[in-house]
């Protein structure tokens, strides 16, 4: 069961590597950087994004630092402000393959640790990534007046003030969860990537599922043998199709169906499929 969590994501900066360019609507794979991010979090309670408000495919709530452009930890600070959960998931907008599971493994290892203050993800060279964390609230809200009022503002403040601070405890997770674009070519190995053979199909899968506003998830296998088996022993155009009245059989079958529903239609469709086929093998 996931720890019940709040999430900020930063998605303000100037993105000087990229030319001022409009970091978090860059798209890979067809969904913008911040999207894809809100995905990977999609569990979170409530989703506080800093930065200038923008059409999503999921609902949150808008803040931004004072002054805007004041940097990560002053972008922090506002986005803290706007949540109230004993737990926080803490995430910058420009991670393409940050996934849901990287985001369990977060949250938790702070579970699994009660001295533990935060939960770091660490990169391919063992560096922390304050970024990519689950932070406990009253520890961290503490840490961020404690670097106020020292300096007398959040803005311009590294955000190794306030980790240094806390007790952490590191995660680590695959060498692409931490992958951040910060340049175009960084931009364009995230797009290269997604496209390799190992990936694209759930790349594919859920795109479409954010761009269509599903969240059922299902056995994609099911459906993939449901239409070899269409496409060879039917007849090729069959796959489509097939698959589709699929689809529209489990809608049917009403909400409760879920991924149950999917997968008994699925079922029903190849068992039928092969049937087809053995009698087109008999007739031979």
């Amino acid at each position: 069961m996931t720890t019940a969590h709040d999430a900020v994501v930063l998605a303000g900066g100037a993105a000087e590597r990229l030319g001022g360019a409009d970091k978090p609507g860059v798209r890979i794979g067809g969904r913008a950087l911040l999207d894809r991010v809100l995905t990977a979090c999609r569990g979170a309670d409530r989703t506080v994004v800093v930065g200038d408000p923008r059409p999503t495919t999921r609902p949150v709530h808008w803040t931004r630092e004072d002054p805007p452009g004041g940097g990560p930890l002053a972008a922090l600070g506002a986005g803290v402000r706007e949540t109230g959960a004993e737990v926080l998931l803490v995430l910058s907008a420009d991670l393409p393959f940050l996934d849901e599971d990287a985001v369990r493994r977060l949250l938790g290892a702070l579970a699994e640790d009660p001295e533990a203050e935060a939960a770091l993800l660490t990169d391919a060279e063992g560096r922390d990534q304050p970024l990519v964390a689950a932070y406990r609230g009253a520890p961290l809200r503490r840490e961020l007046a404690r670097v106020a009022e020292e300096r007398g503002t959040l803005a311009g403040g590294p955000l190794r003030r306030l980790t240094g601070a806390l007790r952490l405890t590191r995660v680590t997770a695959g060498p692409l969860a931490s992958f951040d674009c910060d340049t175009w070519e960084d931009i364009a190995t995230a797009r290269a990537r997604i496209r390799e053979h190992g990936t694209v199909l759930d790349e594919w899968i859920t795109a479409v599922k954010d761009e269509l506003g599903i969240e059922l998830d299902v056995d994609t296998g099911v459906l993939l043998d449901l239409a070899r088996d269409a496409a060879h022993g039917v007849a090729r155009p069959a796959a489509p199709l097939t698959t589709f009245l699929v689809g529209y059989a489990a809608a049917r079958a009403g909400t409760e169906g879920g991924p149950e529903a999917v997968a008994e239609a699925a079922r029903k469709a190849a068992a039928l499929a092969q049937r087809w086929a053995a009698e087109q093998d008999e007739a031979g």
